[in-house]
């Protein structure tokens, strides 16, 4: 197999299973796919829907038809020419009796020969955890729920063998804890917790236990081993333990080695130690594993991407032996760039008078992360407190730093850190790294007002010693060791901090345009000009000309034509302000949800109205748009609990979440309400040609520039999609097997008006940028990108790039910030649309000058004008963007 020329991210469960994906390898490879990127594989809990909570890695998960499913799989899209690459994820399992790792060190304690495969804190400050794991499992705490008989001793798997019943779930009982001369039936009376000395002795035998029930409450403050996140269902994995490494991928290796995948991405690498090391561990074992392929499998080496959230301005780390992230970036970049950035003042103001908030996003970022590390991670954040107290004390001149002094400082640096993580851990910090420890120092000493000279500046010079990971020479064992443990814990703690304060807070609190909340998304970063995105561009070919290019994912916020139709408000900032602001007073509301709810309930109406519906459809809603109200109600919910302003997750306020679902209602139910859901949705689909305009910029730069173009599953028609689980919905395959049959037989795409508003448009123009792919892999694989310029009126909405190698030469061109003027295209009157641009041409390289060029999408030869430059009506004569191959080409 080559490398990946383009991947379709597939979501794998018991609904769709492997061989409901064989049944598609058809569909996939008449789309020019190169690969399948499969969600993971490997067994999971009973009916998970995503595969992230392993339990199993050494088997394929049975639910998804097994090993088998996976080979016929494999067979299948080999005789199609596609391969496989698997989503792998080794830095957490599922924290359930399940697990048989799990399970054994339930039972057993530290004498479980898993008990080092878990990061788990065997010697806690708390006496009541020394050796024990604490299992914050209990809907209730733990006196009441023992009382009200939620605990219960029950006969286990096997004869002789017994485990604790909770409402959650069965565990382990340790052998040790159980009474000599008692039988079954005998020892289940004596527990029984209806009476108050069965009552007791229940208690006694759960004291006795290698773990502690507990509330549910108590995890942020009490957990005393590592979680995915604050999710106490998922433990942390010591992969850089060489034991548990090779136990974790012995399956994956085995079917690399056998043919059967070809790649692997993984998931949350900052969650490990040592991300650098486990990456050349890896690809070293995959290296091994290669020369057992297959003949017919051959490649020179795996295809290995990371799951990686970059900063603006942070690279991959250059010492990572990988071929790029997932993607995120150029999601980000991509969307940035179809933003206005003179629609940032206006908008962020609007979204001020609505909240009374004059904070910038950074600031009030900040205050999320501040809310995560009091009220989310203080158990994680007081560990690494003490960790680093342990430090102090080695060293007569810190010895007198208290372990309160510490958390302090600290705090402020884990507030100010401003990417996802560092990685001292590999040698030292890189230049990377150092630059963000400044910047973090920096803007910690602000936020704790520290004086040149003073305390807390001295501390924070300590702090940034004890956490640079270099190797002092002279340094004791046991130091060296305290340092490598307070650094792990440091780089451990800064991505959920991150995550959960950015992606899953402040994204939900801060609103001015949806369509900039996105995962990979900075607050700070509302626009992109065409030179900065192309020196991102420039920036990835270089280092990583194989990375991942995506525009939509199974964790994205909201699918990627919802937001390029929200990014063509940029264009109207003004009128998109008066409009909101009716519809939001509109609403009715006594003080609950807020302005600032409502106005992001109205975006998300406008984002996600589907754009083959009238308006007409709001005033006698059917049962689709019943459904489709469901689903913004399901958004609505999770966005308010994840702001954490007025309802949460862990201490939900019904009377608010009550008042917000009432406006959703009243749009359904109610005829004034229907009458303003009529008017947003004759908004939403005046807005949506432009928004489509967007949509085919994005797609083309995705499937055209360099880099690895990723499709997630459905997005080939539009996707209005909003957050998990909606983003995750079955795909209509029979309907896109049907369009795509069409499209392929025809030998130009269908551009009339149904066409755009049932998306095959999108469709039809994906198959044919990767039917050239197909064509010409070395030129968009390896050939350069180099930016063009246009020339006239409308040059500064032009974007163009040239994809040469040898005599193989490629025009790229799309529209920037004129999607309402384009709206024609997308209404079946591309006269009307072609006429925007003008005189404006495109200027070519002297030695292309009058060279033939003929469009990819219909084989259109192009007529240059007498100087070789193009007009861009030419160029764009049918359709917003496109691709044109040079007929030697």
């Amino acid at each position: 197999m080559n490398a990946p020329r383009a991947t379709a991210r597939l979501q794998l469960h018991a609904g769709f299973t492997l061989d409901d994906a064989r049944a598609r390898v058809g569909y996939y490879a008449d789309m020019g796919i190169s690969h399948l990127y499969l969600s993971p594989i490997t067994r999971a809990r009973a009916g998970s829907t995503h595969g992230y909570d392993v339990i199993d890695h050494a088997a394929v998960n049975p639910e998804l038809g097994g090993e088998p499913a996976l080979e016929r799989l494999a067979q299948a899209a080999r005789r199609r020419g596609l391969g496989l690459i698997a989503d792998i994820v080794p830095n957490h399992m599922a924290a359930d009796p399940a697990n048989a790792w799990w399970r054994d060190v339930l039972a057993l304690g530290q004498a479980s020969a898993y008990s080092r495969h878990f990061d788990i804190d065997w010697h806690a400050p708390d006496p009541a955890l020394r050796g024990r794991i604490l299992l914050p499992v209990l809907a209730d705490p733990y006196g009441d729920a023992l009382a009200r008989g939620d605990i219960r001793l029950r006969q286990g798997p096997a004869e002789g063998l017994f485990e604790i019943e909770t409402p959650g779930g069965r565990y382990p009982v340790a052998a040790s804890s159980i009474p000599r001369g008692f039988g079954g039936q005998a020892l289940l009376r004596l527990h029984d917790p209806r009476g108050r000395d069965g009552r007791e002795r229940l208690h006694g035998m759960l004291e006795r236990q290698h773990y502690r029930l507990a509330w549910w409450r108590t995890a942020p403050d009490q957990i005393n081993w590592r979680r995915f996140f604050e999710i106490s269902e998922l433990v942390g994995v010591r992969v850089e333990d060489e034991a548990v490494f090779d136990a974790v991928h012995a399956l994956v290796l085995r079917l690399y080695a056998q043919g059967i995948l070809d790649g692997l991405r993984i998931d949350h690498v900052d969650g490990l130690a040592s991300p650098g090391a486990y990456l050349r561990r890896l690809r070293q074992g995959l290296a091994r594993a290669g020369p057992a392929r297959p003949a017919a499998c051959a490649q020179d080496r795996a295809y290995l991407v990371v799951e990686k959230i970059l900063a603006p301005g942070e690279a991959p780390d250059p010492r990572w032996p990988m071929d790029g992230t997932t993607g995120y970036d150029f999601m980000d970049q991509a969307g940035a760039l179809l933003h206005a950035p003179s629609a940032e003042v206006p908008l962020r103001a609007f979204w001020q008078a609505l909240t009374g908030d004059t904070r910038t996003p950074r600031v009030q970022l900040e205050a999320a992360r501040q809310r995560m590390l009091e009220r989310h991670f203080p158990a994680e954040r007081l560990a690494l407190a003490r960790s680093l107290e342990r430090i102090a004390r080695q060293d007569a001149r810190t010895r007198d730093w208290t372990a309160n002094a510490i958390d302090r400082v600290l705090s402020a640096v884990l507030r100010a850190f401003p990417v996802y993580r560092s990685y001292a851990e590999d040698g030292g910090r890189g230049q990377a790294d150092r630059e963000a420890c400044r910047k973090a120092l920096q803007r910690a000493a602000a936020l704790l007002d520290a004086r040149p000279g003073g305390a807390d500046a001295a501390l924070l010079a300590e702090l940034d010693r004890w956490l640079d990971g270099e190797e002092l020479p002279g340094l004791e064992p046991r130091a060296r060791a305290e340092r490598f443990e307070a650094l792990r814990r440091f780089q451990q703690l800064t991505p959920p901090l991150a995550a959960k304060a950015l992606e899953d807070t402040l994204f939900y609190r801060y609103g001015p345009l949806l369509s900039r909340n996105e995962v990979g998304a900075s607050p700070d970063r509302f626009a992109l000009s065409p030179s900065a995105f192309h020196a991102l561009v420039e920036a990835r070919a270089r280092s990583h000309p194989r990375a991942m290019l995506a525009t939509a994912t199974h964790d994205h916020k909201r699918g990627e034509d919802a937001r390029a139709r929200l990014a063509a408000l940029s264009e109207m900032p003004e009128q998109w302000r008066d409009e909101a602001l009716r519809w939001i007073q509109a609403l009715p509301a006594d003080g609950a949800p807020t302005l600032a709810d409502r106005y992001m309930l109205v975006q998300t109406l406008v984002g996600a109205w589907p754009a083959d519906w009238d308006a007409s459809r709001a005033a006698q809603p059917d049962g689709a748009v019943a459904q489709w109200l469901e689903r913004v109600s399901q958004w609505q919910l999770k966005a308010l609990r994840e702001a954490k302003l007025h309802t949460s997750w862990t201490d939900p306020d019904s009377a608010y979440e009550d008042a917000a679902g009432s406006q959703i209602a009243y749009l359904l139910d109610d005829p004034a309400g229907r009458g303003l859901l009529g008017e947003i949705a004759a908004f939403a689909c005046g807005l949506a040609p432009a928004g489509m305009i967007n949509s085919l910029t994005q797609t083309l730069l995705r499937n055209t520039l360099p880099g690895v173009p990723d499709l997630y599953q459905g997005t080939e028609l539009w996707d209005f999609s909003l957050v998990d689980p909606d983003n995750r919905r079955p795909v209509d395959y029979a309907r896109r097997e049907a369009l795509l049959a069409s499209a392929r037989s025809a030998p130009a795409i269908d551009l009339s008006a149904p066409a755009w508003r049932a998306g095959s448009v999108k469709q039809a123009l994906i198959q044919r940028l990767l039917a050239a792919r197909s064509q010409l892999p070395a030129l968009f694989a390896q050939g350069a990108c180099i930016p063009l310029a246009a020339r006239g009126a409308r040059a500064a909405h032009a974007l163009a790039w040239l994809r040469r190698r040898q005599d193989q030469r490629a025009l790229i061109v799309a529209p920037r910030l004129c999607a309402l003027a384009l709206a024609g295209y997308a209404c079946g009157s591309p006269a009307d649309a072609r006429g925007f641009w003008a005189d404006t041409a495109l200027s070519l390289p002297d030695e292309m000058a009058g060279g033939a060029w003929r469009d990819a999408t219909d084989g259109r030869r192009l007529r240059p004008l007498p100087d070789g430059s193009l007009l861009l009506a030419e160029i764009l004569r049918d359709m917003p963007v496109a691709l044109c191959l040079s007929v030697d080409a």
